[in-house]
């Protein structure tokens, strides 16, 4: 994976898989079946887990839970949006050597550790890299797709910070199993997306000092007013908004 640029490559093998899920999208059936159950959550325990250098990243779509949503047609509609959109995301993720913690509905969370995938790279580098090729994608791939279709186009924000976070497994035994990540990082990038705008990236200082200098030149302070401190120094934890993109067309 080329974490420098987006490749011609990567978009033609892209612009392939997106086309074949378009196709299966458009032909099949409703997606949404009627049904009387609302279904039932298991109770949650703490398992093992291991820690991890890594980045976490959250994207949060942008004005979704004011778009039409009462009829089953329009219900469908967002159905059929959000399955392309995030199907894509998280095949992204992956590309970029990262791990899809869960989907929250309208948004999506991703850990990227250090030295992860081939070539080995920083996990800051690689969330970084994967946020700016899923913007690209959005903006060149998926919204001309969208308008087309006369359905509103996507939004969304990012966060990412970097730190050392505990992956651990929690669930109830034979029902249900996810990986967590839990930890002051966590929270801290999925905090980031109450101040981040529309198309927007932030990272935090720690992520921000894990990037190559060159990288850094295309940051540039966003706030000082975010609730975090330094607890060895009290100082406010600063974020960070990152303002570049990649050059398209692709490389």
């Amino acid at each position: 994976m080329d974490y420098e640029r987006l490749t011609q490559t990567y978009r033609q093998t892209q612009g392939q898989r997106l086309g074949e899920a378009l196709s299966r999208l458009s032909n099949r059936p409703r997606v949404a079946a009627t049904g009387r159950v609302v279904p039932g959550d298991a109770d949650l325990t703490l398992g093992t887990g291991r820690r991890l250098q890594m980045a976490v990243m959250f994207i949060d779509l942008c004005g979704f839970s004011g778009r039409p949503a009462e009829s089953a047609q329009e219900q469908e509609v967002l159905i059929r949006v959000f399955d392309f959109f995030f199907t894509e995301m998280i095949r992204i993720a992956e590309d970029y050597g990262g791990t899809v913690e869960k989907n929250t509905g309208d948004g999506l969370m991703a850990y990227f550790e250090d030295g992860g995938r081939a070539p080995a790279e920083s996990g800051a580098k690689r969330a970084v890299a994967c946020a700016l090729t899923m913007i690209d994608t959005t903006a060149c791939v998926i919204n001309p797709v969208l308008r087309g279709s006369s359905v509103q186009e996507i939004e969304f924000r990012v966060g990412i910070d970097c730190g050392t976070v505990t992956v651990a497994r929690i669930g109830a035994a034979k029902r249900f199993g996810s990986l967590v990540a839990i930890g002051t990082t966590a929270n801290v990038a999925c905090k980031m997306l109450d101040v981040a705008e529309a198309g927007e990236i932030l990272i935090g200082a720690r992520a921000f000092h894990r990037l190559p200098a060159y990288w850094q030149g295309w940051c540039r302070l966003r706030t000082l007013d975010t609730g975090w401190i330094y607890r060895s120094t009290g100082l406010p934890y600063p974020f960070y908004q990152y303002t570049g993109r990649w050059i398209y067309p692709p490389w």
